[in-house]
């Protein structure tokens, strides 16, 4: 448990943060919508970028970006199928974007670096890749087709430049093609400011801590989605691949096991703040799964990793 009260005292700088961007929201008029445009376009292209250009690129490895996908894939569909029947506000079309990711980067990194060092955060940042493949593919396009046809749900998405950036970079590392040493700075500071901003904003989308939970039924579907389904997913491929299809190893399956348990990711409120699309229900539940997660996350790796 010393493990888990270690964990707990790391992640409170994050909470800071989200009341920083609260009180810039609520005082200083910060614009989260402008701020949303900026992470979408600028910042989470370029982590993407500098994040797959300094991991060591192996068949295996590659391939672990599209195995996360596809669980956030399957976790998403269900779970909007769910919502469909369930919620009348017009707030379903953000289920797939709550339950499906999570804040792997802002919230994970850090916790990654406790647990599994220099060496095993870098399997993890690659694992990570596949939950930012799906918020900017599969996750905007569930989103946006809450207000935008099929046509124009495609376009909007095929205007993200993450996946491109994630394409380039795997093209350039496999080329043997570094990031020249003049611009590891840049991508430090973008790195940084990837995890300020990302957790301000949901800070930003809180007008007032009255009336977090909305509608508490998009809110449980919600906490269910992401802190039952996503880890009893994650233990299951757990178990099936280390008794059956034995492809990787404890390094990568405790990777996994992390993104499963994050809470609900802070681009879900860039998302929808970008859309228009039930912003304040996102961000008021985003905001309670991360006050969760802080007691959640200590206690599920003290009990899964036997720490």
């Amino acid at each position: 448990m010393a493990a888990a009260l270690a964990l707990f005292i790391k992640l409170i700088p994050l909470y800071v943060t989200v009341a920083l961007g609260w009180i810039a929201g609520r005082y200083l008029q910060a614009s989260g919508k402008h701020i949303a445009g900026i992470m979408l376009y600028i910042v989470t292209p370029s982590v993407v970028f500098s994040g797959v250009m300094a991991a060591p690129l192996t068949p295996q490895v590659i391939l672990l970006p599209a195995l996360v996908f596809g669980l956030c894939t399957f976790i998403a569909l269900v779970h909007l199928a769910i919502a469909r029947k369930v919620l009348t506000d017009g707030s379903a079309p953000i289920i797939p974007l709550s339950v499906g990711t999570g804040n792997t980067g802002y919230f994970g990194i850090p916790v990654a670096l406790l647990l599994f060092g220099e060496q095993g955060l870098a399997l993890y940042i690659v694992c990570m890749l596949g939950t930012t493949l799906f918020e900017n593919s599969v996750g905007f396009y569930l989103a946006a087709r809450g207000k935008y046809s099929i046509r124009a749900a495609l376009v909007r998405v095929a205007r993200l430049p993450s996946v491109y950036a994630f394409a380039a970079a795997v093209a350039l590392n496999l080329s043997g093609v570094s990031i020249p040493s003049v611009f590891t700075p840049l991508f430090d500071n973008l790195r940084g400011a990837y995890s300020i901003l990302g957790m301000m904003i949901i800070g930003m989308g809180i007008l007032s801590f009255r009336g977090l939970a909305g509608n508490p039924v998009f809110t449980g579907l919600a906490f269910f989605g992401k802190f039952v389904s996503w880890p009893l997913l994650a233990l299951a491929f757990w178990w099936l691949d280390a008794h059956v299809l034995g492809i990787y190893d404890l390094a990568v399956h405790q990777a996994i096991f992390l993104i499963s348990i994050t809470p609900i990711a802070a681009n879900t409120v860039v998302i929808a703040t970008l859309l228009d699309a039930a912003p304040r229900q996102a961000a008021g539940t985003t905001l309670l799964s991360t006050l969760f997660a802080l007691g959640f996350i200590p206690l599920m790796i003290a009990w899964v990793f036997g720490a």
